[in-house]
């Protein structure tokens, strides 16, 4: 799913957005990050980030300041910064539990409907 976030200092971004539920936070790419230079704090506390196949990843020491809109619901969101592989955002498990998306899998305009209300 694509979307548009709006940075700290303003700038407006189209990025993609994908749901993981394995992955424990809401992730943005490092190499997204130092790209557009996206305004980033450090975190008060650092950890390890894993990938699914138990390798580790990195640490997250920062996190990124964003507004995400999904179908005009508008939301600030502090992302960690970490590698991505290549996919700009992933929504991850406390995301979907705080929010108890539902999705429709074979509907993908319901799922986009529903995917707001995580936001």
């Amino acid at each position: 799913m694509w979307t548009k976030v709006k940075t700290k200092n303003g700038k407006e971004l189209w990025v993609e957005v994908l749901v993981d539920s394995r992955y424990t936070h809401i992730g943005i790419n490092e190499q997204l990050v130092k790209d557009k230079r996206i305004q980033m704090k450090l975190v008060d506390l650092s950890f390890k980030v894993f990938n699914a196949d138990d390798t580790k990843n990195g640490e997250v020491t920062r996190i990124a300041l964003l507004k995400v809109e999904i179908n005009g619901h508008k939301k600030q969101i502090d992302a960690t910064v970490t590698d991505l592989n290549g996919t700009d955002i992933f929504l991850g498990y406390d995301c979907l539990v705080k929010h108890n998306v539902e999705l429709n899998w074979k509907e993908e305009q319901n799922t986009v409907y529903k995917m707001s209300k995580i936001m």
